[in-house]
């Protein structure tokens, strides 16, 4: 096997374990972070820390870089000059999809291949772990098995650069706003002075049922077919406004919970009551412009 000389820029937790995983596959990796401090481990294993960017950026054909945002990959790849250029980039950077695809843009100007990658099971080194790649095709071809590396799934969407990111804000709106309903499920508990450990067991029953849900939803959303069946807006505007009298007794705040039944009385009041609540989806994809209508 010919294992890749890779550098990795920026040495956060996440930087630090994509590192440490090409490390432990056998890479030779060269390591550059803004601050001192963080390499100390990786060194131990092999890792060689470059004093600058154009160091680090000239050690190694494909250079990784995972840091705070886009503007960050912006600032720091721009001290490397032309020492990037006829490079593979894959940037592992938390973003949107238009900074993903204006970092193409400008990658492509300065002669780099460009990989836009997103993290979406972080258990980087294992076989669970999950990253999604969109960009240059012939990068991910060129450089697959350094990549598979990193996670046990690796896959390439689309050569439109911010496809990769487009999956992760959508997946990440799933989970922080099912994670926002289940605080605020904990706080309605514990005003009503049930120990909230207890419920976990019922909210887990709760989820097992979503999986099934998502893929029906997503059907009747590419259908535009919205049955109502099993349960509509008018059913679920009753439920909601439960939950928010409820609340408002025990002195929770209701605003996330409010602006979702909002949602729903605009599409009972466009006529829709009847139906299911993945209508929502286009309520919100396209205000009364509705499939359907």
């Amino acid at each position: 096997m010919v294992f890749t000389q890779v550098t990795v820029m920026g040495l956060g937790p996440m930087g630090r374990s994509l590192a440490g995983a090409l490390l432990k596959k056998g890479h030779s990796v060269t390591l550059w972070n803004r601050s001192p401090g963080k390499s100390d481990e990786l060194i131990s294993l092999g890792g060689v820390l470059a004093p600058t960017v154009a160091e680090a950026a000239s050690a190694s054909s494909l250079i990784v870089i995972c840091v705070l945002n886009y503007d960050a990959v912006r600032s720091i790849v721009e001290q490397s000059g032309d020492t990037l250029r006829g490079k593979t980039l894959v940037n592992l950077t938390g973003g949107t999809p238009s900074a993903a695809r204006e970092m193409a843009k400008w990658a492509s100007q300065a002669g780099i291949d460009y990989l836009d990658g997103s993290i979406i099971v972080p258990a980087i080194g294992e076989p669970s772990g999950v990253i999604l790649y969109s960009g240059s095709e012939s990068a991910y071809k060129s450089y697959h098995s350094t990549l598979m590396n990193l996670v046990g799934t690796s896959t390439f969407l689309s050569t439109d650069p911010g496809r990769a990111s487009a999956f992760d804000i959508a997946l990440l709106d799933i989970f922080w706003t099912a994670m926002s309903g289940y605080i605020h499920a904990l706080a309605l508990a514990d005003a009503e002075q049930i120990p909230v450990t207890s419920l976990v067991p019922y909210a887990r029953d709760i989820v097992g049922m979503i999986p099934d849900i998502m893929s029906e939803f997503a059907n009747q959303f590419d259908s535009g077919h919205y049955p109502g069946q099993e349960s509509n807006l008018h059913s679920t505007a009753a439920v909601m406004q439960n939950i928010i009298t409820a609340s408002r007794e025990s002195g929770i705040d209701v605003s996330i919970m409010s602006e979702v039944k909002a949602l729903v009385d605009k599409a009972v009041e466009l006529g829709y009551g009847a139906q299911d609540f993945s209508r929502l989806a286009e309520i919100i994809r396209q205000g009364s412009r509705v499939k359907g209508a």
